[in-house]
């Protein structure tokens, strides 16, 4: 009987294992191809797996909850509709789970060994280990919340927490840097204790939400936040937009938002004023070369997620639209890729989506802004002509800016608000697309 192995695939650079979350199809389902066969989740997205062939199902290698490293098959497709395993597949089925781990090239000076267990753990905890210097002797002592008690990613940066050991917030960089003073650490405040009363109903955060809450959590920690504030007359894209819409739909098959003229406009703005397209590293400060802005974007569910856009200085208005539906269509459908939704610069929140006037978002660090777009609403404005100030009906927004006060102080950010107005306002009415 022919087989065929599906593999756990690659999702990204950095991803080396993902967890299985769903099994979509079940052994005796048939599968036609390009049919999404299992749900699985890594610590950036959740994603699925589709079949690149058709046949039957005829068997999970891995249960709900398993941790599979990249490259190891996680299912068998009888090819011609037969129930039979051969027995090379038989071979597969009949192995561990428990996946070896094969440890990613590392220079000898960083080297860390870690020995081999008579406990499991996974190639991420793994690598954590070696990356920290964590001996083999130390994972053995570290309590495992996982499935059997096993060690999970969370459960070793706890343990590095209390071991006094603080992890960077972004990537190092490759350059020789001078003996930094000592910093005290700061204590993460503690949860008061809640009880649930009677007729109360308790939801359990899924595993999407908990990775916000612990990066929100974070985020104030990290940074210092301070949000600042400016009114915008886009009066001259809302016209605009009302003109082009129909025909740009009509032409290019895509709807024109007006999120992509705030993003060509941010991305101006940042090469104007590169140290809001920043993030620090210790006391140093790293400028981002490239201008990737990230856009939170709601799911279904209700979590959030950010996909990015990369190098947007360097595309047009339309290339921006397509790229800017693109993202938003597939992440509302659970189809982005790991790396669609990293390497993100700076970030642009949409309140104006849920008809908010405007708000103060959480930094998405290692960034160290991000810009809040309100509603556009029609507002009386005074405006200033040859003739004296007049009154008149204009589209009013509120921009707001939350930055990191420690590397951006008011004044850079004033200045950087104002150019985004400058920008909006001076938009041209008659431009072609």
């Amino acid at each position: 009987m022919a087989t065929f192995e599906i593999i756990m695939p690659k999702l990204g650079e950095s991803i080396i294992e993902a967890t299985i979350t769903r099994w979509i199809k079940q052994p005796g389902d048939m599968i036609a191809e390009d049919d999404a066969i299992v749900e699985i989740a890594t610590d950036k997205v959740d994603s699925e797996i589709p079949s690149p062939v058709e046949g039957k199902l005829i068997k999970h290698l891995f249960q709900v909850g398993d941790v599979v490293a990249v490259g190891t098959p996680i299912a068998i497709i009888s090819l011609d509709g037969s129930d039979e395993v051969s027995e090379a597949a038989a071979e597969v089925a009949a192995a561990p789970t428990e996946v070896p781990f094969v440890p990613e090239p590392t220079s000898p000076k960083e080297e860390t060994t870690i020995p081999e267990s008579g406990r499991f753990y996974s190639p991420l905890v793994k690598s954590i280990a070696r990356e920290e210097g964590i001996s083999i002797a130390e994972l053995d002592k570290i309590a495992g919340s996982g499935k059997d008690g096993r060690v999970t990613k969370d459960d070793v940066l706890d343990y590095l927490k209390s071991r006094g050991t603080v992890l960077p917030a972004v990537q190092p960089i490759q350059a020789v840097q001078a003996p930094q003073p000592a910093k005290p650490a700061v204590a993460r405040a503690e949860a008061p204790k809640v009880t649930s009363e009677s007729g109360d109903t308790i939801v359990e955060m899924d595993r999407m939400r908990r990775l916000i809450a612990d990066h929100m959590v974070m985020s104030k920690q990290v940074s210092p936040h301070v949000t600042s504030f400016i009114d915008v007359d886009v009066t001259n894209i809302v016209n605009w937009r009302n003109k082009v819409k129909d025909s740009f739909q009509k032409k290019e098959g895509e709807k024109i938002t007006y999120t992509p003229i705030f993003f060509e406009a941010t991305a101006k703005a940042l090469k104007e004023y590169p140290q809001i397209n920043a993030s620090v590293d210790g006391y140093n400060i790293i400028l981002r070369k490239n201008i990737n802005i990230g856009m939170a974007t709601a799911l279904p569910s209700g979590n959030l997620i950010v996909p990015v856009i990369k190098n947007v200085d360097e595309k047009s208005l339309l290339g921006i639209t397509k790229n800017v539906n693109d993202l938003a269509a597939r992440a509302r459908a659970n189809k982005l890729q790991p790396d669609e939704i990293q390497g993100g610069t700076f970030t642009i929140t949409n309140f104006g989506s849920f008809d908010s006037l405007t708000g103060t978002p959480i930094i998405n660090q290692p960034q160290v802004a991000i810009l809040a777009v309100g509603a556009i609403r029609k507002q009386p404005a005074v405006i200033e002509t040859s003739y004296g100030d007049v009154i008149a009906i204009r589209h009013i927004m509120i921009l707001a800016l939350a930055y990191d006060h420690r590397v951006v102080d008011g004044a850079l950010a004033g200045m950087f608000l104002k150019k985004m107005k400058d920008l909006l306002e001076g938009f041209d009415p008659e431009r072609s697309i």
